[in-house]
């Protein structure tokens, strides 16, 4: 039985510690923000925050998950008090499939945590570079996060 903290609430599940986190997001806690894509850390789809640092939840095991805090998707805002970069994605009409948003949408988490001034164009793209995308609405994405940054005051 682990104990895990998921989006500031304490859960219990009965798994193997080495089943990868984003089974259990999905799985055991009903979380679908975050999706399996590649389930080899290279598309980002599954990204979560983890203790407020993107991390690759394929890849990261849910034993590792302990004593840690877990963000996903649905634990940074709410439909009716969403996160700015939630709202901005929406706005920006971002997304279009759908199924990188969630990666897109955590990874600039942590970019905008990290930097509070400044953030460049060019900041968001080495930021969100590992980040696949097949759609083709990687300039609205950018545009999304740029316009967070500013409602944030970055």
């Amino acid at each position: 039985m682990l104990r895990i903290s998921v989006n500031g609430r304490s859960s219990e599940v009965d798994v193997d510690p080495a089943t990868p986190l984003v089974y259990v997001l999905r799985n055991d806690l009903a979380l679908n923000g975050p999706k399996l894509g590649c389930a080899r850390s290279q598309c980002g789809a599954c990204t979560v925050l983890v203790d407020g640092r993107a991390v690759r939840s394929c890849q990261m095991r849910a034993g590792e998950a302990e004593g840690r805090e877990v963000t996903t998707l649905e634990g940074l805002g709410t439909p009716a008090r969403p996160h700015p970069l939630q709202a901005a994605f929406i706005a920006e009409q971002a997304a279009q499939c759908g199924y990188c948003t969630n990666g897109m949408i955590m990874q600039a988490a942590q970019l905008l945590q990290d930097k509070r001034e400044g953030l460049t164009e060019a900041d968001v793209r080495e930021a969100l570079d590992h980040n696949l995308c097949r759609c083709g609405t990687q300039p609205r994405v950018v545009r999304a996060v740029l316009r967070a940054a500013r409602q944030q005051g970055a």
